[in-house]
């Protein structure tokens, strides 16, 4: 595909989730683009490195969660942002929203930081620290409307990471792809624990994105109870759910 198809293609998929995307926005998405490869030079941001894949398998799967949540109004946390995905494709799309962007690694978030002064985007900010001591803090727990983690982890785990810091009667959006049977069955006994109800399960099938890519849709319930999160260590050894 050449790089003013895949451009199209991208406007056009946008515009599926969106009808009122603009060339704005548009600008801003390549914009970032130029940076993460310039970037990722230097620095190892993101192993999808190929433009296209950028558009694609980047900004239009972060976007893809507007297709089950999209608010006029929202405070979302990114857990574990890395170089800005899903976090920062939402900014872009939904400005209003309030967004943090929480990461332990320093070169990313400085790379995050950069990012929120280029794109001149306001009512967002770069944290960095780890989900499980930050989730303990009265500032970040209970807060948030959309909690998300775009993460190579077990739902389980992500479960005991976004559950504390999402408010009662708010949501966290896990995207995951794969043969999930076995996890999403450990996922909903985890839920119960963490307070969290499984509300939809979703196929993304956007173009480039067909490839069993699924959201995962949790609401929750009921506060997550103080004893959560654990510590990363205990999360990954004994994950809650375990069948």
């Amino acid at each position: 595909m050449s790089q003013e198809d895949a451009l199209d293609l991208f406007r056009q998929s946008l515009r599926q989730l969106d009808p009122a995307v603009s060339d704005q926005q548009l600008q801003l998405f390549l914009r970032y683009r130029q940076e993460l490869i310039e970037w990722n030079e230097r620095f190892n941001l993101t192993s999808i490195t190929d433009p296209v894949d950028i558009l694609f398998k980047h900004f239009l799967d972060s976007a893809s969660i507007l297709a089950v949540y999209d608010r006029p109004q929202a405070r979302a946390l990114d857990i574990g942002a890395g170089a800005g995905f899903p976090g920062f494709p939402l900014k872009i799309l939904r400005p209003q929203w309030k967004v943090v962007l929480l990461e332990a690694t320093g070169k990313k978030v400085t790379f995050l930081r950069h990012m929120i002064g280029m794109l001149e985007l306001q009512n967002i900010e770069a944290v960095q620290g780890r989900a499980e001591e930050l989730a303990h803090q009265r500032v970040y727990r209970a807060s948030f409307d959309l909690v998300t983690a775009r993460a190579v982890a077990s739902l389980p785990v992500l479960l005991e990471y976004a559950a504390p810091f999402c408010r009662v009667g708010g949501q966290i959006i896990l995207p995951k792809k794969g043969d999930l049977t076995e996890e999403l069955a450990q996922g909903k006994l985890a839920a119960r624990q963490l307070g969290a109800v499984l509300r939809a399960d979703q196929a993304i099938t956007l173009p480039e994105l067909e490839d069993g890519r699924r959201l995962f849709v949790w609401e929750q319930v009921k506060k997550c109870p103080e004893t959560f999160p654990r510590s990363g260590s205990a999360m990954t050894k004994k994950p809650l759910g375990g069948l």
